[in-house]
C-alpha cells in the first residue's frame, strides 16, 4: 500500500514540481545563449554581462526570506502560482530590451519574482516524503536543472537562428518571449491542481493519509526550530550556507559560461553551440539520480556530498587548460557539472532532514539566500577576470578553488555516518 501511495505522490507532486522547476531553469539559462547577441545590440563587454547575470541574485536574495516566511500563511499552491506567473511575464519582457540599464532592471526583477521557489520546493517535499526517500525524490525533481540545460541549448539556439527577423524582430528577442510564456501557463495549472498539504489531497483517502503520516517520522538528526529567530542563532546554518555558496559558484560557472567555453573551442554556429551545450547536462541528469539513490540506500550524506565537490573542483580547474579542444572541454565540463551537481543534491537532503518546526521554512530560505550569492559573485568575478586577462582560464581556476573550499566545509558540517547513528531530535526554542 505504501508503494502505491508514493507512486501517486510521485505522479501528482514530483512531476508537477519537476516541470515547474524545468521552466524556471530554462528562464535562467537562456541568457547564456543570448549573450553574444545581447552584447552586440546593447554594446556590452564581459564585465557588463557578468553584472547582468549576477544581479538576478540580488533581487532573489533580498526577497527570498520574506517570500518563504509568507508560505505557511498563504499556502504552497498560491506561493508557487504567484512566483511562476510573475517570473514568466518578466522573462518574456526580456525580449523588449533596448539598453543596458533595462537589462539590469529586468534581471533584478526576475530574481525578485523567482525568490523563494527552490527552498519552497524543498520544504514542500519534506512535508510529503520521509528522510529515507528524500535524496532520490530531490534528485528526480532537481533533474529539472540539467534537463533544462539539455533543452535550453538546442531550443534557444534554434529559436535565435530560425526566428531571426520574423516580423522584423531579432531571434534572441523571440527566444525570451516564447520561453517565458509556458511559465505563465504552468503557474495557472499549479494553482488549480497542487494541494497545500497531504491533508488537502483529495486523491488520498483517510487510511492512506494515516499510513503516510506514520511513515514520515522526522530524521534522527532533526532539530525542531520553534521560530525563525531560533534559526538565526544556529551556527550550523551559516556553515551549511557557506558550503552551499561554494557549490552554487561552481554550478553557475557552467550555467552562464558553458556557451563561451564551447565558442572558445572553435564552434561559431548558435545552433551547434546549443546542441553541444546539451551534452554535459545530459550526462549530469543520469549521474545525479544514480548518486542520490546510492546515498539513500546507504543512508550516508557526508562523503556523498564531500567527495563529488572535491573532484568536481578538480575538473573545473582542469577545464581552464583544455580550452583549445572541443572534445576535451566537453568531457571535463561534463565531469565537473555532474560531480558538483551531485554534491548539490545530497547537500539539500541535510537541511531537509535537520530543519523541522515552524522556523524550518525560514531556515531553508536563509541557507538558500546566503548560498545563492554565489550566483551573483561567480559571473561577476569571471566577467572581470575575463575582461582583464582576455581568457576564461583565470576565472575557471578561481571557481575551482572556491568549490574545493565548499568540499571542506561540507566535510566539517554534514553529520558523519548513516542517519540512524546520528544524535536524536533536538528542540531549539524561540
Amino acid at each position: 500500500m505504501l508503494g502505491r501511495i508514493y507512486r501517486k505522490m510521485d505522479m501528482r507532486i514530483v512531476t508537477i514540481l519537476l516541470v515547474a522547476y524545468l521552466l524556471d531553469c530554462v528562464d535562467r539559462l537562456n541568457i547564456g545563449f543570448a549573450q553574444k547577441n545581447i552584447s552586440e545590440h546593447l554594446g556590452m563587454n564581459s564585465s557588463d554581462y557578468g553584472m547582468a547575470a549576477g544581479i538576478f541574485f540580488i533581487g532573489y536574495v533580498l526577497f527570498e526570506i520574506p517570500s518563504n516566511l509568507m508560505l505557511p500563511r498563504v499556502g504552497a499552491r498560491r506561493t508557487f502560482a504567484r512566483i511562476m506567473v510573475l517570473w514568466g511575464a518578466t522573462s518574456a519582457c526580456m525580449g523588449l530590451l533596448h539598453d543596458k540599464n533595462m537589462f539590469y532592471f529586468l534581471r533584478f526583477m526576475l530574481g525578485m519574482f523567482e525568490a523563494g521557489f527552490a527552498p519552497a520546493c524543498m520544504f514542500y517535499l519534506g512535508l510529503w516524503y520521509p528522510p529515507s526517500r528524500l535524496a532520490t525524490v530531490l534528485s528526480v525533481q532537481q533533474t529539472a536543472s540539467p534537463l533544462a540545460g539539455v533543452m535550453a541549448g538546442p531550443l534557444s539556439g534554434w529559436l535565435i537562428s530560425s526566428m531571426d527577423h520574423v516580423g522584423g524582430v531579432d531571434g534572441w528577442r523571440w527566444m525570451f518571449m516564447l520561453e517565458g510564456l509556458p511559465s505563465i501557463i504552468m503557474g495557472v495549472v499549479v494553482f488549480f491542481v497542487l494541494p497545500d498539504r497531504p491533508e488537502d489531497a483529495r486523491w488520498l483517502d483517510d487510511r492512506e493519509r494515516m499510513v503516510l503520516k506514520r511513515d514520515s517520522a522526522p530524521a534522527p538528526t532533526a532539530v525542531y526550530y520553534a521560530s525563525f529567530r531560533a534559526v538565526l542563532r544556529s551556527p550550523v546554518i551559516y556553515v551549511l550556507s557557506s558550503a552551499y555558496f561554494c557549490l552554487i559558484c561552481g554550478i553557475y560557472t557552467v550555467n552562464f559560461w558553458l556557451p563561451n567555453i564551447i565558442r572558445n573551442a572553435g564552434v561559431q554556429s548558435e545552433l551547434q553551440t546549443g546542441l553541444f551545450s546539451a551534452i554535459p547536462y545530459a550526462v549530469c541528469t543520469v549521474a545525479i539520480i544514480i548518486w542520490a539513490r546510492r546515498s539513500d540506500r546507504t543512508g550516508e550524506r557526508r562523503l556523498h556530498s564531500t567527495l563529488p565537490a572535491a573532484f568536481g573542483a578538480l575538473a573545473l580547474f582542469i577545464t581552464a587548460f583544455v580550452g583549445g579542444s572541443l572534445f576535451l572541454s566537453l568531457v571535463v565540463v561534463s565531469i565537473a557539472i555532474s560531480l558538483i551537481f551531485s554534491a548539490y543534491i545530497i547537500f539539500w537532503t541535510v537541511p531537509c532532514e535537520m530543519l523541522k518546526g515552524p522556523g524550518a521554512v525560514g531556515g531553508f530560505a536563509l541557507v538558500n539566500s546566503i548560498g545563492l550569492m554565489g550566483g551573483f559573485c561567480s559571473p561577476i568575478i569571471i566577467g572581470h577576470l575575463t575582461t582583464w586577462t582576455g581568457s576564461l582560464a583565470a576565472g575557471l581556476v578561481c571557481m575551482g578553488l572556491i568549490v574545493a573550499t565548499g568540499s571542506l566545509l561540507l566535510f566539517l558540517s554534514v553529520p558523519r555516518g548513516p542517519a540512524r547513528q546520528h544524535k536524536p531530535i533536538t528542540a531549539v526554542a524561540a
